[in-house]
């Protein structure tokens, strides 16, 4: 590899990195800090209910730009786990996203169960439970909203959650599949109420169309209560109440397995060696890498190549384009300014004219708010003794910002 495609490369490797954490924290005791309270009252649950916020590096309230969201039930445990996977693998492998933690730690039972019940495994049962139906209202009339209203989010929605948190988000998929695109259950509790949800999904599985959701479902190794080393295929023949939790997810997976005709797409994952209580972290960075599949970015050897062609290049940005859309349901760029700006750069360094003028034109297309690449296209044309062009999009660029840099060098190639 020559100099110049190292430069490319590394321009493009980029796209594998998160950039930074959302909220800039100023305090400098703090090795970092993750969430923002908030809260709301719930007319439905008749009480306040916390949750906690992160946001994206580039958020800006003061700019149109909207992100996914992801909402995490037991926010207050698990926030810190997805903040951690989207710093690491969004950019490439998963978008940008604004983070709701909903707390769960007061009257957990009683919210995400989904049925109730007065017994466990013979035993009387007197905790409060089997109120997820109200919860879920909760959700879709009040929390969503305020959401949606107060911060920069699209409709565009993942839910996680694990253990009984993980049989809510099953009941969400069962039973409201409207509310959310991509689901991840982490170890659900399906052996609720004698596999009661497994039942009600019998027949809603077979019968909705799931097409454009994903589901990632969870494992643990605890398949035997007191044989942790049963091979899966003698959980699925035992009968006792030792493995009703792990038979009742194989069965849940091997329903929706023989179901494709729904257009779900499922993944489900079994961790041997993680327990009820550590499974939450693989699955939360697997879980989110699966439903974000097709988010991944393609013929990244496309950027690589010095040799691919302009038409080549707007092709697979097109194809991205569409693609991205396709799935999220509204336009979105194929890259992030950054990129864009770089790419652009880089080739001109390299002296392939033809192919920065593509970037920044498409920089200016994707991103017409933004100042730097009316900047960027109008330092390209000075670069090409184009003292016109050059001229009109710094004045465009003096438009948007009123920055008086603007206006010096519009007056210094006037002089030229």
């Amino acid at each position: 590899m020559n100099q110049t495609q190292l430069l490319v490369a590394v321009g493009m490797s980029f796209l594998l990195q998160q950039f930074t954490n959302g909220q800039t924290d100023s305090d400098l005791q703090f090795l970092q800090k993750i969430g923002t309270l908030d809260s709301i009252y719930s007319k439905t649950l008749n009480e306040y209910r916390e949750i906690y916020i992160q946001l994206p590096a580039d958020y800006n309230p003061a700019e149109d730009k909207k992100y996914p969201v992801v909402y995490v039930l037991d926010g207050e445990v698990f926030l810190p786990t997805v903040t951690n996977v989207l710093r690491f693998y969004s950019g490439g492998f998963i978008p940008e996203m604004v983070v709701v933690g909903i707390s769960n730690d007061k009257n957990r039972m009683r919210d995400l169960t989904t049925s109730t019940v007065t017994e466990m495994y013979g035993m009387p049962f007197k905790q409060k439970n089997g109120e997820a139906a109200n919860f879920s209202k909760f959700l879709e009339t009040e929390l969503i909203p305020f959401v949606e209203k107060k911060y920069l989010v699209t409709n565009f929605r993942t839910l996680i959650g694990h253990s009984y948190a993980g049989l809510f988000t099953l009941y969400s998929l069962v039973h409201q599949p409207h509310l959310f695109s991509n689901y991840l259950a982490i170890d659900p509790s399906l052996d609720w109420d004698h596999q009661k949800l497994l039942k009600e999904a019998k027949d809603k599985i077979t019968s909705t169309d799931f097409k454009g959701k994903s589901l990632f479902m969870s494992l643990g190794g605890q398949v035997h209560m007191q044989k942790p080393n049963m091979p899966l295929e003698e959980v699925k023949k035992d009968s006792t109440d030792f493995t009703l939790f792990a038979r009742s997810n194989l069965a849940f997976s091997e329903l929706l397995n023989n179901s494709k005709q729904n257009e779900l797409s499922f993944e489900w994952k079994f961790y041997p060696r993680d327990l009820h209580g550590t499974i939450a972290v693989p699955s939360i960075m697997d879980g989110l890498i699966s439903v974000f599949q097709w988010y991944q970015m393609e013929h990244i050897d496309a950027y690589n190549t010095p040799a691919t062609t302009v038409e080549e290049l707007t092709k697979v940005l097109r194809y991205r384009q569409n693609k991205l859309q396709t799935y999220f349901g509204y336009s979105v760029p194929p890259l992030p300014y950054f990129l864009l700006y770089i790419q652009g750069d880089m080739n001109m360094d390299m002296d392939q004219m033809d192919k920065a003028k593509m970037y920044f034109d498409f920089a200016i297309e994707y991103y017409p708010e933004n100042v730097n690449a009316y900047s960027a296209l109008a330092t390209y044309y000075v670069r090409n003794n184009d003292k016109r062009n050059a001229i009109k999009f710094f004045t465009q660029a003096l438009e948007i910002s009123g920055d008086d840099s603007y206006k010096k060098r519009i007056e210094e190639l006037k002089k030229e």
